[in-house]
Parts: structure tokens; sequence; C-alpha cells
């Protein structure tokens, strides 16, 4: 067990590469075009991704193929917002708005799935978004496009959790990952036309660096999830606070203030003891939770 939690560790390390990789072409390339070649080299994971029982051929065959598309353009938007966000905020901030995906995950499970919240999650829900407050503080400094778009990664991915959920086994593995991951592609492909400029070949490294980090930090998820339990690997996403605070202050410059620390404290801490409270009543999704947020970008991200 203890070899899969270093492994999902070291998969969210090389996930926060590619962020910040991302963020490092802020003002340099378009949005659409930054998220086209992220998809593109990430697809190197697919393989992998494969489950031996499973055949290229079965990629499309889809039993609910309305669902899956829902799921498909749940990870496109969210992967498209990402880079919006990534790209305008510091690393630190953007984690800390992402990171509520948990509690909107709660919210959504009362109107959609009829579930019931006791008082501990309620109060958890509560915290996190008291800790949204602390780092975007509204009137205190202005409210960028970035805070909104980061917020919609995390519903986005928590539509994601619920999809998956409702899905349950009908859908194979390559189905899932391989639609995602085309809508991605054909989506962002076709919006960059309209704004497309040649990367030098400096960006065109990092735009290969963002996908094929994120094709490693999957593969690296997919070997840790087989040795050790999902739940055990999933609270390991949340050490990407502490490089995104590393990255930031080295390469952009960023350092939180003492308020900001506190926020994301608040937001870190309502998510985790969400994780803990769902395995301790026996949910699953945490462990759905974990398959999403490990795809490569753009592909469930």
């Amino acid at each position: 067990m203890v070899k899969g939690i270093l492994l999902g560790l070291l998969s969210y390390a090389v996930f926060s590469c590619s962020d910040a990789a991302i963020k490092s072409l802020g003002g340099r390339l378009p949005i659409f075009e930054i998220g086209f070649f992220a998809t593109l080299f990430s697809m190197v994971a697919m393989p992998f991704a494969r489950a031996p029982s499973e055949r290229w051929r079965d990629l499309f065959r889809m039993h609910r193929p309305g669902m899956v598309l829902l799921r498909a353009a749940g990870g496109t938007a969210a992967g498209i917002l990402g880079v919006i966000a990534f790209t305008t905020l510091p690393l630190a901030e953007v984690y800390a708005l992402i990171f509520v995906a948990p509690l909107f995950v709660t919210l959504l499970s009362i109107p959609l799935l009829g579930e019931r919240i006791g008082w501990r999650r309620a109060l958890a829900v509560v915290a996190g978004f008291a800790g949204i407050l602390l780092v975007v503080r509204p009137g205190f400094q202005t409210l960028l496009p970035g805070h909104l778009a980061a917020l919609g990664v995390a519903l986005g991915g928590a539509v994601t959790v619920i999809v998956l959920r409702a899905l349950g086994p009908t859908e194979k593995r390559i189905t899932l990952m391989g639609v995602a991951m085309f809508a991605s592609l054909a989506a962002n492909g076709v919006l960059m036309l309209f704004e497309f400029q040649m990367p030098t070949p400096p960006e065109f490294l990092r735009l290969a660096a963002i996908g094929l980090c994120a094709g490693a930090g999957h593969i690296l998820l997919m070997a840790a999830l087989r040795a050790a339990p999902a739940n055990r690997v999933a609270p390991a996403q949340y050490s990407q606070m502490i490089w995104a605070m590393l990255l930031g202050a080295i390469f952009f410059n960023e350092f939180p203030d003492a308020t900001a620390l506190a926020g994301i404290g608040l937001v870190c801490f309502a998510g985790l003891f969400t994780f803990a409270r769902e395995e301790k009543r026996g949910g699953r999704w945490p462990a759905v939770w974990t398959i999403v947020w490990g795809r490569p970008r753009n592909g469930g991200r």
C-alpha cells in the first residue's frame, strides 16, 4: 500500500509540473491552442489506460451515449477553463478553488442522486466555501475571470463524478477516456483556428511538456491504483498545493499571504474531511474522483 501512496504522490507532482508549464505560456499562445496540443501529447497515456480485455474498436461503442457525451462535454469544458485559470491566476489560488470540487459533488448528489448529507458534511461544505471567500476576498481585490474559470473546473469535475457514478460499470474504460480525449481535441482544434499562431521552438517544447507530463502522471496514477486502494490514493491530490507554492515561488514569484493561506487550509481540510466521511459511510465517489482527476488534461480534469 505504501508503494501505491508514494506513486500517487509522484503522479500528482508530475501533474503539477504540467500545470506550471501551462501557466508559463500565459499571454504567449491562445487558450485553445494550448488546450489542443496539451490534449494531443497527453494521448500517449491511452495505450496504458486500455484494459487487457478491451479492443481499440470498442472506443466509440457506447451503451449510454448521452451520458458518455455529457461526461466528455464536462471534461472538455473543465479543460478549457483550467487553461484560462492557470494562465491568469497564481498556482496555489487555482488549486484552492479547484479543490472545492468534492463539496460540489456533495451538493449535487442531493438533487441528482437523492442522497442525504449529515451535519458533519454540511459543516465541511460551509467551511470550504468560507475558505473560498478568504482566497478570493470579493470586495477587497478584483474578481478575475480566472477565479470563475477555476470554480468552473471544480463544477465540471463534480458533474463528471456524478455522471460516472450514474454510468456505473456499463462503459469500457477506453470508451470513457477515448471519447473525452477526442471531444477535447476536436473542440480545441476547431476553436484554435480562429486565432492560431505558430509556436516558437521553445513554446512548442513547453506544449509537449504539458501533455507528456499529464500523460506520464496518468500512467503513474494507474500504477498507484494497482498497488493501493483508490481511497488511499485520492487524498494525495492535495499534495499539489505544496507543489503549487514551491513552483509558484521559484518560477513565478508568487507568495500567498496569511489570509490566502488560511483560506487554502480551510478548503483542503473540507475536501479531505469529505473524502474521509464518504469512505467511512461506504461511499463510492472518492474512488471515481481519483479516476476522473487523474486523467490527462482536457480528457477529464
